[in-house]
């Protein structure tokens, strides 16, 4: 995620960068990640309490993309329910993936705690808002699937919805008391942190360019011409996927997520909106996500255009979304503006993929990533060590590449302005 000429809200953080760890010649580790985000660093800080040697290789600064400037919604499971993952994936696997998926925001909070990470957060839990009447009957069969595996969620009403986020206009939803908010920065400069006090060894502006086996082992070389060789290989680079692994970009569909922060909202405006400290999303096919920031901003997130933006109308659709939803925001001043590239799969689930022994890459968020990648790191290492397949819940899949790849941000900015019209009509 890139935020360009744009300073994002978490840019203010008081925490400065650890200093950078240069890949020297001929190098070699038992395990080297390309990607120094969320799932490249807990990678990276399992196995080196493991005891291996391992080396970060990170094309940008750590924190500078997707893992440094999501919106910091930490919610757990997947874009599917748990009945849905039970009826395509059988028992077994179905639910693997749902204890998985149910526990990745108890592993944030888990490790935020347990390490004493300096990360403002707040677990308060999320909402999704029912932009109709549909869209409410399927957030309440959502809470009632989750309600009968023990979690203590809520089926919301529409004054409900309205009373907790302070938004007009929703006819229900739901309330996921597991999820919650941190500062996505802060959270990954400590993961490096904590990797680098392990013994990992992270080097930024290392762009890895191509990847081979050789007798047994991977060279990686970058783009400075270095080279590391090692037993076994992480790629970690999500919606930043290149030709590095060969058929990996053609598998996803990169998006950019546009987000706007508020200047901080005086007493009178901020008590009405999202009172208790909740996150929300609403369910909308292009969906609008929001929250509050531990300095009392209002932050807004959404699907912006394919191209990169250069003007502040770039974002003007988030902010009458913004006033759309609290008319009381008036002329508050919108004092942050950035955006950046996620990566989405066709299935709308998290690929795995295996394409040699030993090396090992995830890709495909869907909007959980702080969680999911959280969580799934260590099950990489587990499953590297011991091969064991049922270390990781997700099927290892073949990298099968989308049907006329090339021609994505015609068909995703037609499928994006469809689907806008949708949601305005939809009821």
């Amino acid at each position: 995620m890139s935020g360009g000429s744009f300073a994002s809200a978490w840019a203010d953080w008081s925490s400065v960068g650890l200093p950078s760890d240069p890949l020297t010649a001929d190098e070699t580790c038992d395990l080297a990640i390309v990607g120094g985000g969320i799932l490249g660093l807990c990678s990276a800080l399992d196995a080196a309490r493991r005891g291996q040697s391992v080396r970060v290789l990170e094309a940008a600064g750590v924190g500078d993309r997707a893992s440094g400037l999501n919106g910091g919604q930490v919610i757990p499971g997947f874009k599917f329910d748990p009945d849905w993952l039970l009826e395509h994936f059988g028992e077994v696997r179905g639910e693997a993936l749902i204890r998985f998926g149910a526990a990745t925001a108890d592993c944030v909070f888990g490790l935020i705690d347990r390490e004493q990470l300096d990360v403002p957060r707040e677990r308060a839990g999320w909402i999704q808002a029912a932009h109709s009447e549909h869209a409410a009957r399927a957030a309440e069969m959502r809470a009632g699937q989750w309600i009968a595996r023990g979690v203590p969620a809520k089926v919301l009403g529409a004054d409900e919805v309205a009373r907790l986020t302070g938004a007009r206009g929703y006819h229900g939803g739901w309330l996921d008391p597991r999820a919650g908010t941190i500062h996505p920065l802060a959270y990954t400069r400590e993961l490096q942190r904590i990797a680098r006090e392990a013994g990992a060894r992270i080097a930024e502006n290392a762009r890895v360019v191509r990847l081979r086996r050789e007798n047994g082992a991977w060279t990686l070389e970058t783009d400075e011409g270095r080279t590391l060789r090692s037993k076994a290989v992480i790629v970690a680079t999500n919606a930043y996927a290149d030709g590095l692994v060969p058929g990996l970009a053609e598998t996803l569909l990169p998006l950019h997520s546009f987000q706007i922060a508020t200047a901080p909202l005086a007493q009178a405006v901020g008590e009405g909106i999202l009172p208790q400290g909740q996150a929300a999303s609403d369910s909308r096919r292009i969906v609008i996500y929001y929250r509050k920031s531990a300095d009392g901003r209002l932050l807004f997130g959404g699907r912006g255009s394919m191209a990169e933006p250069t003007r502040v109308e770039a974002w003007a659709h988030l902010e009458h979304a913004a006033k759309r939803l609290y008319p009381s925001l008036g002329d508050v001043a919108i004092e942050k503006r950035w955006y950046g590239r996620v990566a989405m799969t066709f299935d709308h689930l998290p690929h795995v993929h295996e394409p040699e022994r030993g090396l090992i890459v995830a890709a495909g968020c869907q909007g959980r990533g702080v969680g999911l990648m959280t969580a799934l790191g260590p099950r990489l290492v587990d499953y590297l060590a011991t091969r064991d397949p049922e270390t990781i819940p997700f099927p290892i899949m073949p990298i099968r590449p989308i049907p006329f790849h090339a021609f994505r941000n015609l068909g995703i900015g037609a499928a994006i302005a469809w689907y806008r019209l949708v949601d305005m009509l939809e009821r």
